[in-house]
């Protein structure tokens, strides 16, 4: 939640609730105008299998799975996580399923826990992008 307001708002929020949301924003990229619809859905609802985690996958062009990296747990659950997505995407159509890993809180560096070596090799072996960065900054 504190990247996508962040993205959105150009502030950051230090905390948030436990709900979902999908945002809309128009962007100008490249001199032609993008709009985005991000379903940001917090950690604790990223756990459920099943239809409602299925619906999400289905209704995304492409992921960007967020991590801290001062939390080792939100770093582990993103293989299985990854493999989910892309065998819903994937399994559908020949075409590649575009995600991207990143890293936040890079700003808490005296607490991490996963280092960025971890995040790009990570990245590396599932064939995703990869990013470090603080929402904070």
């Amino acid at each position: 939640a504190a990247l996508t307001v962040r993205f959105l708002t150009r502030r950051f929020i230090g905390e948030y609730g436990d709900m979902e949301f999908i945002y809309s924003h128009n962007l100008t990229v490249d001199g032609r105008e993008i709009l985005f619809h991000i379903w940001d859905v917090p950690n604790s609802q990223q756990t459920e299998e099943g239809s409602s985690e299925e619906k999400r996958i289905q209704w995304a062009d492409s992921f960007v799975l967020v991590y801290s990296i001062c939390d080792r747990a939100s770093f582990n659950i993103l293989p299985l996580k990854i493999q989910f997505i892309k065998a819903a995407k994937e399994g559908q159509s020949q075409e590649k399923v575009p995600i991207i890993i990143v890293g936040n809180k890079r700003d808490l560096h005296h607490q991490r826990v996963v280092s960025s070596e971890e995040g790009r090799l990570l990245a590396l072996s599932l064939d995703c992008g990869f990013y470090e960065v603080s929402a904070a900054e």
